[in-house]
């Protein structure tokens, strides 16, 4: 029996890494450690291999493994402050030039604070956090998540159906497109302007140098959507022939 040759390019090994509460039930939904995910995005299949990491491990055995993953996510409770270990994880992805995007969960529960969480990306120094997600509504009032990237999509009837969270999607929207060409010459920002591919690429090619951070929403529990997650480390983390650091191994 053969054995399936796989194309580097297309594998992604990410370690999912925060506080043991939020990443367990994150992990509950996923495979983790077992069978690859082969996963379709963009017109091609990838090979997504999943490991998880506690930030309460020794300090030393944390720094350690985060410098020799291939890619991070990030794990961030909403509806709790945010711990030092969280934060040390974060800056230890950045002097290491790890690349990682951040998924905030929790955000239907008392006390969820979607731009605290944002606040607690920004404040670990180096790369930029940039929400590619709006929660529409936050704690006992949320109701799901409105990718900002494919927003326009929803046009001609979706400021209605928004009503004034589309307003504040438009705002956003914005934001996002001054941080991805931030120090750049913009391409036309305006709203409608833009590809969802051609900000594909600007998001990826900044976060593989460490130069920015997607934030994304978990919709759960309102519906158990993994494919959100797993199209952005597609699109945003690296394959092990794009990782920089010398201790990394082609590994597939």
């Amino acid at each position: 029996m053969g054995i399936e040759a796989i194309e580097p390019q297309s594998i992604r090994n990410v370690t999912i890494v925060g506080d043991p509460g939020p990443v367990a039930r994150l992990t509950a939904r996923l495979p983790i450690g077992g069978r690859p995910i082969h996963w379709v995005a963009d017109h091609a299949t990838h090979t997504i291999r999943l490991a998880e990491l506690s930030t309460q491990i020794p300090a030393a055995e944390l720094e350690r493994s985060i410098r020799v993953a291939d890619g991070l996510v990030v794990v961030v409770d909403a509806a709790t402050a945010n711990t030092r270990r969280l934060e040390t994880a974060l800056r230890v992805a950045d002097d290491h030039q790890v690349a990682r995007l951040c998924l905030v969960t929790g955000l239907g529960r008392p006390g969820a604070d979607f731009d605290r969480s944002v606040r607690t990306i920004a404040d670990a120094r180096g790369a930029v956090p940039v929400p590619v997600h709006l929660p529409l509504g936050i704690g006992a009032e949320f109701d799901g998540v409105l990718d900002l990237v494919r927003m326009w999509e929803l046009e001609p009837t979706a400021p209605e159906f928004f009503g004034g969270r589309w307003a504040a999607a438009e705002h956003r929207y914005r934001r996002l497109v001054e941080a991805v060409f931030e120090n750049d010459s913009a391409p036309d920002a305006r709203p409608r302007g833009l590809r969802p591919e051609w900000l594909y690429d600007r998001i990826r090619d900044r976060t593989r140098i460490g130069d920015a951070v997607p934030v994304l929403c978990d919709p759960a529990p309102h519906r158990d959507d993994r494919g959100a997650l797993l199209d952005a480390i597609v699109r945003f983390l690296p394959s092990p022939l794009q990782v920089c650091q010398p201790e990394h191994a082609l590994d597939y």
